[in-house]
């Protein structure tokens, strides 16, 4: 089972035990998180309206913080004697996802929360 969330404006497809770096969230270490799927693929069954995707939820906890690899660049405007270097390091959370969850709809067609809900973990693969 797989999901996609989105967080700092990218897409990112995550798996249960996936260690990944987003953009700095405000979270510290060891705080869980909890993200909103956009796409839940579980086996052949694959959920992407927001009427499936009610009750799913992806949760992480934040491992720690990083700096991204240093950008340098150099501008200057030709004849006008202006030269500029600057330089950018981008903040990264580094997240590990602990759990995708499921909340499926019943028969008539509100979410059960006891029952249904399904949370994947590698224990029961």
């Amino acid at each position: 089972m797989y999901a996609v969330i989105e967080t700092g404006g990218k897409q990112e497809r995550v798996e249960e035990g996936q260690r990944l770096a987003v953009e700095l969230l405000g979270a510290g270490a060891g705080q869980d998180v909890s993200f909103s799927p956009i796409l839940v693929v579980d086996g052949d069954s694959v959920l992407a309206t927001p009427g499936e995707l009610a009750g799913a939820a992806v949760s992480a906890r934040v491992v720690g913080e990083e700096k991204g690899n240093k950008i340098r660049g150099f501008t200057y405007k030709p004849k006008a004697r202006r030269r500029r270097r600057w330089g950018h390091r981008q903040h990264y959370s580094t997240i590990e996802v602990t759990s995708i969850t499921l909340s499926r709809p019943t028969k008539d067609g509100a979410a059960d929360p006891g029952g249904a809900a399904r949370a994947s973990s590698s224990a029961e693969a």
